[in-house]
Formats: C-alpha cells, structure tokens, sequence
C-alpha cells in the first residue's frame, strides 16, 4: 500500500528507492528489539514523501502533513515528522525556522526510522563515520546533532 500511495504522488523513483533501502535497514535495526514491524515498514517508506514538496530540512513537516492529510495513523505521521538526522530539538527547531516545538524522535519505531535513514545515503548503506564526516561538513565540527546521532547510533546498535 505505501509504494502505490508514493507512486500515486507520484513520487520520483529516486525516493521509492531511498525509502526502500531505509526500509531494509530498520528492519535489520529492528531484529534486535521488541517493536512494531508493520509501523518500521510503513513508517521507513514513507518516511519522506514531504520530498515531493521540498527538498529542505521542511520535508519532515511536509510529509507529516500530507499523511495526516491523507488519514495515516499518528504513529507513522510522527515518524515522518521526526525523522530528520536523530531529531530536532525546540531550541534549534526555533533556530532553524521550523515550528517552535521538539522533534526529537521519542519511541523505538521511530529512533529505528531515523537512524536507518541516517545510514542510507542514497540508496547505499554507510557507516557512522561517513555520516558524522558529511555532518561535519554541513554543519560545522560542534554541532550538537553530532552527538545526539552518535548516542542514537550506541543505543541501537551497541
């Protein structure tokens, strides 16, 4: 169902392939605790359907809106709300122009969506250190979402 709904929106074929390999992560993520599979797959392909809107940081709220739009349940909404690197808190939230509130990934299904997405760089899976690297670059060597994706990292895979 949520292949054919990103298809519908017509979807570029690039994300359906994004979203498809962060589908495969979080499951592999997810074999290691006890969580909702049908949320992770779900929640994993359609974790950036706001793309057809925007390509900005935005994408997540975007996307959140079109699924709430289009009656998804709040679980798979918020996946899509909060899934950008290992979450935005209301300070930098408020810093970086989005709606003042946190987005900072809260249950498992979501820190699993979020971090696969972190270690899919296009349709390749990375490592931590490449993702850190890139951070770095985008955003300077203190950043604070470095540490909080590195602490994502140790709590879901040790």
């Amino acid at each position: 169902m949520s292949l054919k709904f990103l298809e519908d929106l017509k979807c570029s074929p690039y994300i359906i392939k994004h979203s498809s390999a962060v589908l495969d992560k979080a499951q592999e993520i997810s074999s290691n605790f006890d969580v909702d599979i049908d949320i992770i797959c779900e929640g994993s392909l359609l974790h950036d359907v706001g793309r057809i809107k925007t390509q900005e940081i935005r994408h997540g709220i975007e996307g959140a809106r079109i699924l709430q739009e289009h009656g998804f349940p709040p679980e798979i909404v918020r996946i899509a709300e909060v899934h950008i690197g290992a979450g935005i808190p209301l300070k930098e939230a408020v810093q970086m122009g989005l709606p003042p509130r946190d987005f900072m990934p809260v249950t498992l299904e979501e820190k699993i969506v979020a971090h696969a997405d972190n270690l899919i760089h296009g349709t390749r899976e990375v490592t931590l250190e490449f993702v850190v690297s890139k951070w770095q670059k985008r955003m300077g060597k203190d950043h604070p979402s470095l540490e909080r994706v590195k602490n994502l990292h140790e709590e879901l895979l040790g």
